[in-house]
């Protein structure tokens, strides 16, 4: 168990710092947004396990040589007759896995009550504040002459939000891929993913490995809606439509949320982190590169596999 408390550790350490400066630097995420959004959470929920198990494990290694038999051995030890007292440094180890274990998980459940309370306060004001597409199904129109396209998750009914100025300033082609691009959000689920990460980097916000899991996170789910915008037009016509609702947004004060669900008339506080994530996708759509190959993928997704499997087995084998 100590040895198995050791590996875990390093993993932890690993998975909390250079792996992800890593991924966040490399040149192919944007290539596979996909594939590359599956290892971030690989190495998020990976190292959420060994953060945890590192101290459960040292704290419990008194009472056997695996987790499952430890865990047997504590439940018998503290029956009538059993042996109760631990060592301090054990005590202490186990407190610390618990509380690690119960921090993340409030701030898991904080986030997903507060967005949650945001999707609920701005479905109202939609309501109040926009009228249905006259064509498009699951589609509200604000009266508002900013141009702004955003997507509002809530199951089966999600909707999609466009303005007034948006549909006066863009071209037919143009706001097909803005509405490809929000649909596309809302089909694939990207708020749950972001929401994950907005948890953590919730729970370390002075850790600046979260923030950037969380930038890079955001990147790669617009990259996908891109995609799809990408298959019902051209390159060109999605980063011009990106860069006129992103601009124009900003002038007035507002963005374009996405999935973030928040209120229309929410003054934009993340900016600098915008004008990364759009940097990013225009760069993309000038200069496209051809998709990761089919083998690289996969050995992608074989780490991935390997990083949650190895603290799972870690944890419920013997070494």
């Amino acid at each position: 168990m100590l040895l198995t408390a050791a590996a875990l550790a390093v993993l932890a350490v690993l998975l909390a710092w250079p792996a992800p400066m890593l991924l966040a630097r490399a040149g192919w995420p944007s290539r596979a947004p996909g594939t590359a959004l599956v290892l971030w959470q690989a190495i998020a929920l990976a190292g959420g396990l060994s953060m945890i198990g590192a101290p459960l494990c040292l704290g419990l290694a008194p009472y056997g040589d695996s987790l499952p038999s430890a865990v047997l051995g504590a439940v018998r030890s503290s029956l009538p007759g059993g042996q109760v007292a631990l060592p301090i440094i054990s005590f202490g180890a186990l407190l610390a896995a618990a509380t690690i274990a119960g921090y993340l998980l409030a701030n898991l459940a904080t986030t997903m009550v507060r967005v949650r309370a945001q999707r609920k306060r701005h479905d109202e004001l939609l309501a109040l504040l926009s009228s249905p597409h006259p064509t498009r199904e699951k589609t509200r129109v604000l009266d508002d002459a900013t141009p702004l396209a955003y997507c509002l998750p809530r199951g089966f009914g999600s909707l999609t939000v466009l303005s007034k100025g948006l549909i006066d300033s863009l071209s037919r082609e143009e706001l097909t891929a803005v509405v490809a691009h929000e649909e596309a959000h809302l089909q694939q689920r990207h708020d749950i993913v972001l929401i994950a990460f907005r948890a953590w980097h919730a729970a370390l916000p002075g850790f600046p490995i979260a923030a950037l899991a969380e930038s890079s996170v955001t990147a790669l789910v617009e990259m996908l809606a891109d995609d799809r915008a990408r298959a019902v037009t051209d390159d060109s016509t999605v980063a011009r439509a990106a860069l006129t609702v992103a601009e124009r947004a900003h002038i007035t004060g507002q963005a374009e949320h996405g999935d973030r669900a928040t209120a229309p008339a929410e003054v934009d506080e993340g900016f600098d982190e915008r004008t990364t994530v759009l940097r990013a996708r225009l760069t993309r759509l000038a200069d496209p590169r051809p998709p990761l190959g089919l083998g690289a993928r996969a050995l992608v997704i074989a780490a991935a596999v390997s990083l949650v499997a190895v603290p799972t087995l870690v944890l419920t084998l013997p070494l």
